[in-house]
């Protein structure tokens, strides 16, 4: 392949040699006679260029290329006998008909052929043939896989490793190979004393080294472990105790001295496996902490890194456990490889978030660290060292970091201004030069994501730090002023509009927010509307009320329609100040989620759409709680953590989120369509299963106007078996006032799919809240799989398995919503008010009758009354209301605790309706 030079690059030759088009008449070379070698090799090197730089061939064009590319098998070169094997490796994805050349590359699979065409004959052949084949070739690769050259063995292996996945019954029979294969003591390399004459670069020759030449040499690199490893693990993954039985093996004893691997990449891959089973399985954490810190004394920097970092990363890992890896990673720290300084403090980093006084210990070397001339390593180490100092190290930290913020990409600095957002909260004493420091960088140049790590910084400061609110609240005024991420101005505008009345001096910032009406977008003005009508309309004070009502008015000519329409809704409240409430001081709002489904299921039935919508029914949250749903984790908690077990997971999805799901899946069941909308369904499932059983069934309830469902999510965990007509049976143990209509079974269950099975009951006066126990039967047929075809048998035989009994509670009917409990109290009470006492010996503690008490009725507590502050008295509030009409209910817990006599409860009610408050005291009662 000829290289161009820059001249031609810049006259677009670049551009023509690499086009599809050129390349596809090109292929005319293929059918040259004779073939020339070079010619050839140089156009397969295009294709495959191509093909890794992303451009794509259609069906056709591939299928031309790959066949023109067949036709090369008949010439010996063996460089360009191993540009057909990676091209056609390559265009196999797209090509029709692939599966013609198999026999073709089963002759360069051979024993005595040339040893360098197998290793791509076996990795060509792994993409070209049907899964359904694979027990045909099944004897080439078992003897390509104990083969004592490693790059044969290596190929057959990760061949295997791609061919599991659609031939899996196959790929399990070649586990002892792969344990010949990791267990082998030195390999051949290609690498010889001579070479033939029709090598490419030295390379090739026969296998047999008295006819060619070939003298093979010791591989010192044993990268055939790691290949082995990963193989061997892939068909035992679903074994632990084949996986652990494994990893103890493998791992050489408790000084890893033992140990058969040789490689270093194949021993990290067994620190990784290592760490998961101590991760699923905290019985054997012991015995694996054993092994790893054995691997830390290994002669391999990689191994002692891995060991060391899975170490800092256990779950609830105790300080002494940490001493052997803090001392290895604070070895690494004065290494003159950048690399290893680096994985060194982001490991330290990491570890500093949970256990700042164990890394304690290497702040001297993280000091020296900060002037290094890598700036990713001085990065981490100031980050660990903010972590980790005292407050009297705070300010000398924060000179040092002003002095290379500038010679910093974003992300480092993005890392660095989390950390001293940590440390505001640390040390809030300091808050004068961390906030001083803040207000620096805000000025600086950079983008979004830096700029909003700084905004939040500060605006945790405000939040947490009193004495610093007026102060943060200027620099804030200041950065909006020239700011040019819309985002961040409108955040500031409603933060601005929320403290901005609170403060000594409200009328300060009234003019950052009224220059911004003037001088921005619409959608800032549009956030600048409702923060001067927070301070207006916060009866601060009526001269300040009558200025902003004036700005306001200016804003009804404003061209667009959102900041006119919100300049005219805060001007009505003006005239009508009962609109202050719920458009202004508002505390909650609505759950989106269940609003959204509200929505949609009002949209989705024509027969209401004549009707107004009513959102009595939709749960409200607080404003503190919408926050918490949607906020971002911390970028300390999803930076700087290379290990999967420690990737961020995704947080659970809130009660409201939940509901709406349950709402979307009970839509596409046929059967429940005419029932009409959900009105409240289980936050969580409820198991009636122990986790280790062969089946394992959750429950969930639903609550329609006129029928309840259930819905019982079932698992089968056995391999070899397919369960059919699976059903369960649910027998009222009482009177219930319940009709069951009909059971919706799930067809076939295999062990890799979970499914459901629905029972729908009529609700016989569905102005009742009724409440009942049901035995419940999980039947089904059961037939084993055949392992030579994975079918089920024809034949199989009928069995039942007891189920736990599940419960129709008051909690399934309540739904738990967020209010401004006080006025609302005393807006009810001229409604149904009920009190009663109960006593609750068994009960040792308030906090544990709090618990029980929101277990039981389901419902929002509110104002942190959760968490009692005393041990002898306390108070609780709730609130939520009951589904399908019910209406509103408040619930006041008054309760005084003593040894001698546990727990004693007083319970207030207060609803809407007397059938709701009656819910609530026998659910108690009861």
């Amino acid at each position: 392949m000829s290289f161009l030079t820059k001249k031609d690059e810049e006259n677009g030759l670049s551009t023509y040699y690499n086009n599809k088009t050129t390349v596809i008449q090109e292929a005319r070379v293929f059918n040259e006679t004779p073939i020339s070698p070079r010619k050839c090799r140089a156009l397969l090197t295009r294709i495959v260029y191509l093909l890794y730089v992303g451009e794509t061939f259609n069906t056709q064009e591939a299928t031309t290329l790959f066949f023109g590319t067949t036709k090369l098998f008949q010439h010996k070169d063996s460089a360009l006998r191993q540009m057909v094997y990676l091209a056609i490796k390559e265009l196999s994805e797209t090509a029709e008909d692939v599966i013609m050349v198999t026999s073709s590359i089963m002759k360069d699979m051979q024993p005595n052929s040339e040893v360098i065409y197998r290793p791509n004959a076996i990795r060509a052949l792994c993409r070209i043939i049907d899964p359904s084949m694979a027990q045909g070739v099944e004897r080439f690769f078992k003897a390509a896989i104990v083969d004592k050259n490693p790059s044969i063995s290596s190929a057959a292996l990760v061949s295997a490793y791609h061919l599991f996945p659609h031939a899996k019954d196959v790929v399990k029979r070649w586990v002892n190979e792969a344990q010949e294969a990791i267990n082998a003591k030195s390999y051949a390399s290609f690498f010889g004393s001579s070479s033939s004459g029709s090598s490419y670069l030295g390379w090739g020759g026969s296998s047999s080294s008295a006819s060619q030449g070939y003298q093979p040499v010791p591989s010192m690199s044993y990268i055939t472990q790691y290949h082995s490893l990963g193989l061997l693990y892939l068909i035992r993954q679903q074994d632990r105790m084949a996986v652990t039985k494994m990893i103890q093996q493998l791992g050489g004893g408790r000084s890893g001295a033992g140990t058969t691997l040789k490689n270093p990449m194949a021993l990290c891959m067994l620190i990784r496996y290592a760490a998961k089973v101590m991760e699923e399985d905290p019985n054997v954490q012991k015995q694996m902490l054993d092994l790893l810190e054995g691997w830390l004394r290994h002669k391999s920097d990689m191994v002692n890194l891995e060991a060391a970092r899975v170490i800092c990363e256990l779950k609830n890992v105790a300080p002494q456990q940490l001493t052997r890896s803090i001392a290895v990673l604070q070895l690494f720290l004065s290494s003159p490889k950048s690399t290893l300084k680096f994985a060194a403090t982001r490991t330290l980093a990491a570890l500093a978030v949970t256990h700042p006084s164990s890394v304690a210990a290497c702040n001297i070397d993280l000091e020296n660290l900060i002037s290094d001339p890598n700036r990713s390593v001085a990065t981490y180490a100031i980050t660990t060292l903010l972590k980790t100092g005292n407050e009297a190290s705070v300010d000398r930290l924060m000179k040092q970091i002003s002095g290379f913020m500038s010679e910093i990409s974003d992300e480092f600095k993005v890392i660095i201004v989390d950390a001293i957002r940590s440390l505001c909260l640390k040390f809030p004493a300091k808050h004068e030069s961390m906030l001083a420091f803040l207000s620096g960088v805000l000025r600086d140049e950079g983008g979004y994501d830096f700029k909003r790590a700084v905004v939040e910084a500060i605006f945790d400061m405000i939040k947490f730090i009193g004495e610093c609110k007026e102060q943060a609240l200027s620099h804030l005024c200041e950065f909006i002023e020239d700011c040019e991420f819309t985002k961040l101005s409108v955040r500031v505008l409603h933060l601005l509009g929320a403290e901005g009345p609170k403060a000594p001096q409200p009328t300060k910032y009234i003019r950052y927010i009224y220059n911004r009406v003037v001088l921005e977008n619409a959608t800032v003005r549009a956030a600048a509307v409702s923060a001067l009508a927070k301070f207006g309309l916060n009866n601060i004070d009526a001269k300040l009320g009558k200025s902003v009502n004036v700005l306001l008015n200016r804003c009804l000519d404003d061209v667009d329609d959102e900041v006119r329409d919100r300049a005219a809704l805060y001007l009505k409240a003006y005239d009508a100040p009962p609109l202050i409430q719920p458009y202004i001081q508002e505390e909650s709002i609505y759950s989106l989620s269940a609003l959204e489904s509200k929505l949609v299921s009002y949209l989705s039935d024509p027969e209401t759409l004549d009707q107004p919508l009513d959102v009595s029914d939709v749960p409200k949250i607080s404003k503190e709680q919408a926050a918490k749903d949607s906020a971002r984790p911390s970028t300390l908690e999803t930076i700087g953590m290379p290990s999967t077990s420690q990737a961020a997971t995704p947080p659970p999805p809130s009660a409201a989120e939940t509901q709406s799901n349950y709402a979307q899946q009970l839509s596409e069941v046929p059967e429940l369509a005419s029932y009409g909308a959900v009105l409240s369904s289980s936050t969580k499932p409820s198991p009636l299963t122990e986790r280790e059983t062969e089946y394992q069934v959750s429950v969930v309830k639903h609550i329609f106007k006129e029928h309840i469902v259930f819905q019982f999510n079932v698992s089968n965990t056995i391999p070899d078996t397919v369960l059919e007509q699976v059903s369960v049976i649910m027998q009222p143990q009482t009177e219930s006032g319940l009709t069951e209509d009909f059971i919706i079974p799930v067809p076939t269950l295999t062990a890799a799919v979970p499914s459901v099975v629905y029972v729908s009951f009529t609700r016989e006066s569905p102005e009742e809240y009724v409440q009942a126990s049901f035995q419940c039967i999980l039947k089904f047929v059961s037939k084993e799989l055949d392992p030579s075809t994975g079918e089920p048998e024809e034949e199989g035989y009928e069995d039942e398995y007891q189920l736990e009994d599940t419960d129709l509670a008051a909690s399934d009917y309540i739904v738990p919503s967020y209010v401004t409990f006080a006025s609302e109290w005393d807006r009810l009470r001229g409604g149904v008010s009920v009190t009663e006492t109960f006593a609750l010996p068994a009960m040792e503690s308030l906090k544990a009758a709090c618990n029980s008490v929101i277990e039981i009725l389901n419902m929002q507590p509110l104002g942190g009354t959760e968490d009692p502050q005393s041990p002898t008295v306390h108070t609780l509030q709730m609130s939520g209301f009951v589904a399908g009409g019910g209406g509103k209910v408040l619930v006041r817990c008054r309760m005084t605790y003593s040894k001698a006599q546990g727990v004693t409860l007083e319970v207030g009610v207060r609803a809407e309706q007397q059938p709701a408050a009656d819910l609530v005291i026998s659910a108690i009662g009861g």
